[in-house]
């Protein structure tokens, strides 16, 4: 998953870096993306000032989260997917009921802009990163700040906790990345190496390594225990502004401002595969726990999923368009109607309504049918869409029940 300057969330497959589905709704750009633990939804934080939840299957958005006053800088699911943290330019950390969007309270204390939020496993605590350069831990049940963290000389970009909640990692603009005993706020140690500000850092579920990422241009893999750099993996051209491990622990996923996401192997630095799509910086990257999904944020508006547990292509309530280059092709019933890419098997259901228009999932009108049309034919070789038209070529194709996944390049 990734959040990028464009103003858009795409979801990617991890495994072959495909772009899934693309989620429209934010007005500028999506600063931070996360999804919940189960899997189901997508949460976002905005430039636009919203947080916004998505249906992680459909790509609907489910609601709008109305409360900051400036940007959202960073959102967070509790690990029950029960509540939702965000932090923002309004120098405020909220906490959300996730299922009806209410705010449940206000924490204060931050004098400048909260740019990290993240919950403990436990969902007992919650901590945050600022400009006003301190890292601060909540109650997360009370708000009641239990303590602040003193040590950073420059802003606090990123924050996170260790699984077992027993530590807390931040990294700063002064380059450095800072680890701290969380019952105590003492600092343990501080990893140098980083050259530039410190954007994004994250802990591996077994809390043995810490990831980095930063504006000079790399992505740096630390053992937790030690502080010793690890492996230093490089190809983004710009800024790295957000990192994170897979769940199991193998792979690496980041968002930079070469506007690219790349998958990384955890263990040999090898870069697995780029994922292009976005046109601008990409500000926010994740795996879900199941580690089949990537989603990203951007600033082209648009939230795009892609599914990993199989190496097909699979479209799931993406704005696709019929083009000119044949590259999709359409079928169904007068019921039904499916589009599919010709570099994948896997179809997905969209609704064709009673005007003749093939309706995506988000209510788009996708193409017209004439009315005499049988689509659930083979020999259908021209498409009119909205968007131009596609000449289709089915001499390659076997004819049967199920003939669109029988295709042969």
């Amino acid at each position: 998953m990734s959040g990028s300057n464009d103003k858009s969330l795409r979801v990617w497959d991890a495994s072959t870096g495909v772009e899934l589905k693309e989620l429209k709704g934010h007005t500028s750009s999506v600063n931070s993306v996360m999804f919940s633990s189960d899997g189901t939804q997508i949460v976002s934080g905005s430039h636009d000032d919203s947080v916004r939840v998505w249906d992680a299957s459909t790509g609907v958005e489910l609601k709008e989260l109305k409360g900051h006053t400036h940007s959202v800088n960073s959102v967070a699911f509790s690990s029950d997917g029960m509540q939702i943290v965000s932090g923002s330019d309004d120098k405020s950390v909220r906490v959300w009921d996730a299922s009806t969007g209410v705010e449940l309270k206000e924490l204060k204390g931050h004098t400048h802009s909260v740019n990290s939020v993240a919950f403990s496993s436990d969902g007992m605590q919650i901590v945050s990163g600022s400009d006003d350069k301190s890292v601060r831990v909540w109650n997360a049940s009370t708000g009641v700040e239990l303590k602040e963290l003193k040590g950073h000389t420059s802003e606090v970009n990123s924050v996170a906790f260790s699984s077992d909640c027993m530590q807390i990692l931040s990294g700063s603009s002064g380059s450095s990345v800072r680890v701290w005993d969380a019952s105590t706020g003492v600092e343990l140690k501080e990893l140098k190496g980083h050259t530039s500000s410190v954007n994004s850092v994250a802990f591996s579920s077994d809390g043995m390594r810490i990831v980095s990422g930063s504006d000079d241009d790399s992505v740096r893999v630390w053992d937790a225990s030690t502080g010793v750099e690890l492996k230093e993996l490089k190809g983004h051209t710009h800024s790295v502004n957000s990192v994170a491990f897979s769940s199991n622990g193998m792979q690496i996923v980041s968002g930079s401002d070469d506007k690219s996401v790349r998958v990384w192997d955890a263990s040999t630095g090898v870069e697995l595969k780029e994922l292009k799509g976005h046109t601008h910086s990409v500000f926010s990257v994740a795996f879900s726990n199941d580690d089949m999904w990537i989603v990203s944020g951007s600033y082209d508006d648009s939230v795009w999923v892609w599914d990993v547990s199989t190496d097909d292509v699979e479209l799931k309530g993406h704005n696709s368009r019929v083009n000119s280059s044949g590259r999709q092709i359409v079928s169904g019933s007068h019921e039904q109607a499916w589009v599919a890419s010709m570099i994948g098997s896997n179809h997905v259901t969209w609704n064709l309504a009673d005007t003749n228009w093939i309706i995506t999932p988000f209510g788009q009108k996708l193409m017209w049918v004439p009315p005499e049309v049988v689509l659930r034919l083979p020999d259908l070789i021209l498409i009119i869409s909205c968007f131009g038209f596609a000449d289709v070529d089915f001499c390659q194709s076997m004819i049967g029940v199920n003939w669109i996944d029988c295709y042969t390049p």
